[in-house]
């Protein structure tokens, strides 16, 4: 068969159709890039010396303490998130009624809650003197929330012959979820853990809503400080150069996550095959000659 059980293979006439409407769009695209670019250029956003001052190495300086900055707090909330993920997400598969109860009280509110607000009723309500520690933990409270459910969702996903299984043989629950759901589990979570570590990167740059001096907050500084050319600020080139920051960021984070997986799927069809229980070479219930 040259066709597909879930669709149809086109004909010419529906391929040369695609291949007009990918050209339009490809046109609109390039015109609408065009048309982007001649407003900037035209508003006197593209003059050079917009960008001088990036060749100062006090300026480069700048920028690398604002990354580092970044950095810092990234690392931080992803770790944190991803234990108070662990733990929501073992509480909400708790035997216990009221265990259960809290934890999805905890998880919904939460993901409900808007980061931004959160983030600054944290800075205005306990972390005035350290503005770090509001946007750490309101990004811990999110993302660990999110996290829980990218957790339970995996574990629960398990066959559950698996857990039946190890039941059976006398295994405790929590000798059932640490050596067989969660290691089954890991391999189909880890696109989705990555994917919001890459949210928790990017939401870094809320901190610069209650003064704290990650990268973005250094990027409005400066094209705020930096004096205008010919009535113009720099807050294009500002874009350009700290959206290619955190773009380059997230790209290295979801190459790192590329790598894991296939690192793992490697040692996946690495194992040696699984004999079955009755096989009678295990038993020596087999016929001798």
């Amino acid at each position: 068969m040259s066709g597909s059980v879930l669709y149809d293979v086109p004909g010419p006439r529906a391929r040369a159709r695609n291949r007009l409407y990918g050209a339009l769009a490809t046109v609109a695209l390039v015109a609408l890039i065009g048309f982007v670019l001649y407003r900037l250029d035209d508003t006197g956003q593209f003059q050079a010396g917009l960008w001088d001052d990036y060749e100062y190495a006090e300026t480069q300086q700048r920028i690398v303490d604002g990354l580092l900055t970044t950095l810092k707090v990234f690392a931080i909330a992803a770790a944190l998130s991803l234990a108070l993920g662990a733990l929501l997400a073992t509480a909400r598969l708790s035997d216990h009624k009221p265990v259960r109860w809290a934890a999805t009280v905890v998880v919904e509110f939460f993901r409900a809650m808007p980061l931004l607000i959160m983030i600054f009723l944290l800075y205005a309500a306990v972390f005035t003197a350290d503005p770090m520690w509001a946007l750490v933990i309101g990004l811990v409270l999110y993302n660990g929330s999110v996290q829980a459910e990218i957790f339970r969702s995996g574990i629960n996903a398990v066959p559950k012959g698996q857990s039946e299984a190890a039941y059976a043989i006398g295994l405790r629950k929590t000798q059932v979820m640490a050596s067989v759901l969660v290691p089954q589990a890991v391999r189909s979570m880890l696109p989705s853990i990555i994917s919001q570590l890459v949210v928790t990167l990017k939401d870094t740059s809320l901190g610069f809503i209650i003064l704290y001096e990650e990268l973005l907050f250094v990027g409005r500084a400066f094209a705020q400080q930096t004096p205008p050319v010919n009535g113009v600020y720099a807050f294009i080139p500002m874009v350009i150069v700290f959206g290619s920051i955190y773009i380059l960021l997230c790209l290295a984070l979801s190459s790192l996550a590329t790598w894991v997986e296939r690192r793992t799927q490697r040692s996946r069809k690495g194992a040696p095959p699984a004999m079955p229980a009755d096989d009678p070479a295990l038993t020596g219930d087999g016929v001798h000659g």
